[in-house]
């Protein structure tokens, strides 16, 4: 499915959202579940902010640095922000999430936004609210992911019982909370064949929002391929590490997660690890990389996208939201041309990985950083923010034509 077009009627829609002479705007609420990082969803949340200024955010568990970024906003938490630890291990309060969303007050807003690859869109709404869900992915670790989970390094024994039994429980309430949602949002046509597949719901296509206004063309490239993100199982950083470890080639990790131990015990020495940086240093390494080495499915993607805002090249794995977002030949096809912004490899295995860097080196000089760059603008937090605009507009309009009911009660 297309994503959805902007349209030129977008400040004619924010406009709508506003008071005017007294009156009262569109009412809306975003529900997210838990926030302990300024990443992808938080950015979504950001944007929403700004198409709906007065809108009033839900959130089960929040850490206080991103609390203290919306701070301007309305925000409530969950009960499970009280529980002791409950920040460090969230994950672990998953069975309770279902009860912890049906317990926000949702009954006098128009709108009702919820954002998840976690649980969030099972709060219960009135039959006078438009529920609408942007979703970024069905809850991995209990789906299309969940032998990998339930499988992995970090499930041993009693962990790895708890955690089939909960995955369990978690699909029944998943698949009856798609049920509360009017309309879906899907971040990549990717998403929406995993929504059609586990919801048996249709979904609109709008591309998460990404700051490609701060992509810039460096005077020159280092000599280094690049990694971002968290250092989790499913973004397969061990594969980067590995191919380069036997290609010689240097390569810099930027990012923190559980599998950083594991990961630095399998690095050589062409491998650095940088941790968290700020978004100005992180910049400087997308500016300057070689190319960005991606060899996770991932949903949608954001990083690939921020290293095409500077002119760098992605080889990525082809399957996933990649397949929107970079575009070029697999190694083993044939050269690049113009519009060509990466290389994709077939398989997850260090074999195929190292078979696409070789690739990549023999046409390199064949890519243009310029053309890269224009092609993100694509995926800019403006489109994003028109999209939505007027997906809600429009939406809204036909929920209460076709339920013949009222603006919520204020």
């Amino acid at each position: 499915m297309a994503g959805l077009q902007v349209s030129d009627k977008w400040p004619a829609v924010l406009d709508s959202f506003r008071p005017k002479n007294g009156g009262s705007a569109l009412k809306v609420a975003i529900v997210h579940y838990w926030m302990l990082a300024y990443a992808g969803a938080e950015r979504e949340i950001s944007a929403l902010f700004e198409i709906f200024p007065d809108a009033h955010l839900f959130v089960l568990i929040a850490g206080e640095d991103v609390l203290k970024r919306f701070a301007p906003h309305t925000v409530t938490t969950s009960f499970l922000q009280r529980v002791p630890g409950s920040r460090r291990f969230h994950r672990h309060l998953l069975p309770l999430s279902p009860f912890a969303l049906e317990q926000f007050d949702l009954r006098n807003y128009d709108v009702v936004i919820s954002i998840e690859s976690g649980p969030a869109k099972g709060v219960i709404t009135s039959p006078g609210t438009c529920h609408i869900n942007y979703c970024n992915s069905p809850m991995r670790y209990i789906w299309d992911m969940y032998h990998e989970y339930a499988n992995g390094k970090e499930m041993k024994g009693l962990t790895r019982l708890i955690f089939r039994t909960v995955a369990h429980y978690m699909r029944l309430w998943d698949l009856a909370s798609a049920s509360r949602v009017d309309y879906f949002i899907s971040n990549s046509n990717y998403i929406a064949g995993r929504v059609r597949k586990f919801y048996r719901r249709e979904s609109t296509v709008i591309y998460p929002p990404v700051d490609v206004r701060s992509g810039y063309l460096a005077d020159g490239v280092g000599d280094y391929y690049l990694v971002v993100g968290r250092l989790v199982d499913y973004k397969r950083v061990d594969l980067a590490i590995e191919a380069c470890n036997r290609l010689r080639r240097p390569l810099r990790v930027v990012g923190v997660g559980p599998q950083y131990e594991r990961l630095r015990k399998l690095a050589g020495p062409t491998v650095e690890f940088l941790g968290n940086l700020g978004d100005n240093q992180k910049n400087e390494q997308y500016a300057h990389c070689r190319a960005l080495l991606f060899p996770a499915e991932e949903d949608f993607g954001i990083v690939p996208v921020e290293a095409h805002s500077f002119g760098r090249p992605v080889i990525a794995f082809g399957r996933g939201g990649a397949l929107e977002t970079v575009q070029g030949p697999f190694a083993a096809e044939g050269a690049v041309d113009s519009s060509s912004n990466g290389i994709f490899f077939s398989e997850q295995t260090v074999d195929s990985l190292v078979e696409a860097v070789l690739a990549f080196e023999h046409c390199e000089k064949d890519f243009s950083p310029a053309q890269i760059a224009r092609n993100a603008d694509r995926f800019s937090t403006e489109r994003f923010k028109q999209q939505v605009a007027n997906f809600v507009a429009d939406h809204v309009e036909e929920f209460r034509t076709a339920s013949h009911v009222q603006p919520a009660a204020r």
